[in-house]
């Protein structure tokens, strides 16, 4: 359960939203139009409580490897429980450095953020690229990723976002974490005390994605505020016919693992998500929005 004070959730205001909006869902996702693959876009990947070291997880890194072969993705976002059970030097191979193996050898970074079932030490893991701190931010061309660790979100963790989105002039403001603070999920669902914390932050800095794991499915969540959340908690794990679809659901898949690839050009995000199988459950384009609108609180 994430740490909050009350004190410090009631003094948060909501400000300004430079946020995103989505084109309409396709009706069937296998004939949406195929990511773009520009040449100098910004590509990367999604993966979500991934390490459990079974055989879908190494089904999983098959198909992004064979991804990789037409959308050359430069890094993977990993959104917590990277490792599952025991977490020694050998758990660190068969549950992350063997299922990627394909991935690691071409050079493609992981970025990780901490789950509930990741050792805070994983901090410390090179491969994880964390810089032994449980939260960080980076930048890619014009993107810049903001990875939090929600299993203990406090009050100087919560600064260090202020401040951090304060000072980035980036085009694209992604954040991701574990815990997510809109979803459908039947097992956990949305954590309103993080949302209440975090989303302000949020509106008020101009974020414009943010992917969370947990909930063991995969979920696209309607625009809320202008932001556009994900939910990509089935990479190795999977809790089948755990969505409970309600008004916010746009799409979803809990049939099977997936992962998802993302691609930055401009003002446009692509995203589809497929599953284990290599199969195109979901896709679509978030525009980013360059003129703010004022929210009440």
């Amino acid at each position: 359960m994430a740490f909050l004070p009350r004190r410090l959730a009631a003094a948060i205001t909501f400000a300004f939203v430079i946020g995103a909006r989505l084109t309409p869902a396709v009706a069937d996702a296998q004939t949406a139009p195929p990511l773009p693959s520009r040449a100098d876009s910004f590509k990367f990947a999604v993966i979500g409580d991934s390490g459990s070291g079974d055989p879908p997880q190494y089904d999983v890194g098959a198909r992004m490897k064979d991804a990789r072969a037409t959308f050359p993705f430069e890094l993977v976002i990993m959104l917590g429980d990277n490792i599952y059970g025991r977490q020694g030097p050998q758990d660190m191979i068969d549950k992350f450095e063997r299922p990627y193996a394909a991935l690691l050898s071409a050079g493609v970074m992981f970025f990780a953020s901490l789950g509930n079932h990741d050792s805070p030490n994983n901090r410390n893991y090179p491969k994880f690229n964390m810089g032994g701190e449980r939260y960080y931010t980076y930048a890619r061309r014009n993107v810049r990723f903001f990875v939090l660790d929600t299993n203990q979100l406090d009050p100087r963790q919560l600064a260090w976002l202020e401040g951090a989105l304060k000072q980035s002039a980036d085009e694209w403001k992604i954040c991701y974490f574990h815990h997510p603070i809109y979803s459908d999920g039947g097992r956990h669902g949305s954590d309103v005390q993080l949302r209440v914390a975090l989303e302000p932050l949020f509106l008020k800095y101009g974020v414009n994605v943010v992917f969370a794991g947990h909930d063991h499915i995969y979920e696209r969540i309607k625009p809320q505020k202008g932001i556009t959340y994900f939910v990509n908690g089935s990479s190795g794990e999977l809790r089948k016919g755990d969505t409970r679809p309600s008004g916010m659901t746009a799409a979803h898949f809990d049939q099977d693992q997936a992962f998802s690839l993302v691609e930055v050009a401009g003002d446009d995000m692509y995203f589809e998500a497929r599953s284990r199988t290599g199969k195109t459950v979901d896709s679509g384009v978030v525009h980013r929005q360059t003129s703010g609108q004022a929210v009440q609180p």
